[in-house]
């Protein structure tokens, strides 16, 4: 069969979980998607709460992946050992709550393996090798179908993932930078990869955030709390198109919604 799963870029703030809510149903209908999996890490604007996790998951999620602000809401982490569809990076060095991989029943019983990994460069040296935790994870689960949210800085980091997991994982997608990319595309062993899914939050804004608050930064000024900008939203998500016989993605389309 054709697996559709669409891929949901980071949500930002009540305006990321007011669109989702609002529009992922109907995106799943428009598109005939099979299985969702939405990162969820910037819920509260850095983190994600126990009740945003459940809101996400009412709105059509099967699973949700999280990223560095992981551990912004410290709330977070019993929920993360009760809540199977809720992942943190697999590649947290030392002992923290949750997991990195679940393998998840899709339609006709396919099992389908999520896998969260985060990247080193730029972002957070005190982790393991993500392509180690890579090779470990997926040498000792049991699954059909294997996807990847790579959260992480670099674009270099992004495409040496999805490379060195061509022909083993069907889609590798990229989070974290919140800005979408147009370079979707089929590797030569039938992985899937685009290197930035975006986000899903407020358009008129940097990252999520007021812009002013951003210049401001950039302009020296005195450190202060990052506000959720106003304003309409968009929510940005791909769509990987999977043959479960073959094991081997067939497409990678955008599917953005703008409001």
């Amino acid at each position: 069969m054709l697996l559709q799963v669409l891929a949901v870029g980071d949500i930002v703030g009540e305006g990321g979980q007011d669109i989702l809510a609002r529009r992922l149903g109907e995106l799943r209908r428009e598109h005939g998607i099979h299985f969702t999996v939405v990162n969820g890490e910037n819920a509260s604007g850095v983190g994600i709460t126990p009740r945003q996790s459940r809101g996400i998951l009412e709105a059509g999620a099967d699973v949700i992946t999280l990223g560095n602000h992981t551990w912004n809401r410290l709330q977070i982490g019993d929920f993360l050992d009760r809540e199977p569809r809720i992942l943190r990076p697999a590649n947290y060095a030392g002992r923290v709550p949750g997991r990195g991989l679940g393998v998840y029943e899709g339609p006709g019983g396919v099992r389908i393996a999520v896998l969260n990994l985060m990247g080193r460069l730029e972002l957070d040296s005190n982790l393991d090798s993500p392509f180690k935790t890579a090779d470990s994870l997926l040498r000792s689960a049991r699954y059909d179908i294997a996807v990847v949210d790579f959260h992480a800085e670099a674009t270099s980091e992004k495409g040496a993932m999805a490379w060195y997991l061509d022909g083993r994982v069907q889609a590798v997608w990229g989070t974290h930078t919140h800005v979408p990319t147009a370079d979707g595309q089929v590797l030569p062993k039938g992985t899937g990869f685009v290197t930035d899914l975006g986000m899903t939050g407020p358009s008129r804004s940097v990252l999520g955030i007021r812009p002013e608050h951003s210049v401001n930064r950039f302009l020296g000024g005195l450190p202060r709390r990052y506000e959720e900008a106003e304003g309409n939203c968009k929510l940005n998500a791909c769509r990987f198109t999977i043959d479960t016989e073959k094991k081997r993605c067939v497409e990678v389309r955008r599917v953005d919604i703008q409001e």
